[in-house]
């Protein structure tokens, strides 16, 4: 397997998820911030591509609203960051009418790696949307986090939301990983590798338990 060509993409590590409507639960978010920060530092060390997303609400006025403090970047990540690329979105996905796709094609750039919030929203319909634009994904699982929800659909905590969703996203969108296993694969030039939707399913049959998100071990 050829060397991949990676951008990190530091999505929505914004105020809002630390002091404004959407505060981060799980994993606790000055952890997550502090593995972005960290993910951040190995880019730069390898030389990988770093673009920072920002969400913005145009109209809006509860949350991401344009030049508030909830919208601004938190410092951590702007601290570690200047002079990288500045997306801002509108959408979910961070590809939805920003052009990015069309820039890390130009670039060169066949996998992306996200870090940043929320677990349940912009990461996952990021690496949903990765799929039909030819790019590989890579989610950080400790450099990013979740929030509880309740409404009339049901109420689930956000522990559970994210630990759900990330064996979710590694048997089809994306190779889960934590930060310390994505710093090896890079440093050693390698990609990680997601397991297959069929493979999960047969071993949640067979009652074979398999936590390899934790690690970055490449699926058999």
């Amino acid at each position: 397997m050829s060397e991949p060509r990676r951008a990190l993409i530091v999505v929505d590590a914004q105020r809002e998820y630390f002091e404004g409507a959407l505060p981060i639960v799980h994993p606790p978010r000055e952890s997550a911030l502090a593995r972005i920060v960290e993910a951040v530092g190995h880019a730069h060390a390898a030389d990988i591509p770093v673009v920072v997303v920002r969400h913005e609400r145009p109209g809006g006025t509860v949350a991401f609203v344009p030049g508030s403090r909830g919208a601004q970047t938190h410092r951590d990540v702007e601290a570690v960051t200047e002079g990288a690329v500045l997306v801002v979105k509108r959408f979910s996905s961070v590809f939805a009418g920003t052009g990015l796709a069309e820039r890390l094609n130009d670039d060169g750039v066949d996998t992306v790696t996200l870090v940043g919030f929320m677990t349940n929203n912009c990461i996952l319909a990021s690496a949903a949307d990765a799929e039909p634009r030819g790019l590989s994904v890579e989610v950080l699982s400790d450099a990013t986090g979740a929030v509880g929800l309740a409404n009339d659909a049901g109420s689930v905590g956000a522990r559970t939301v994210h630990e759900t969703l990330m064996p979710m996203l590694h048997s089809n969108w994306a190779a889960v990983a934590d930060v310390r296993a994505w710093a090896a694969a890079v440093t050693a030039g390698r990609s990680l590798a997601p397991d297959s939707l069929v493979a999960s399913a047969a071993r949640h049959r067979a009652g074979t338990p398999a936590a390899r998100h934790r690690t970055g071990t490449p699926a058999a």
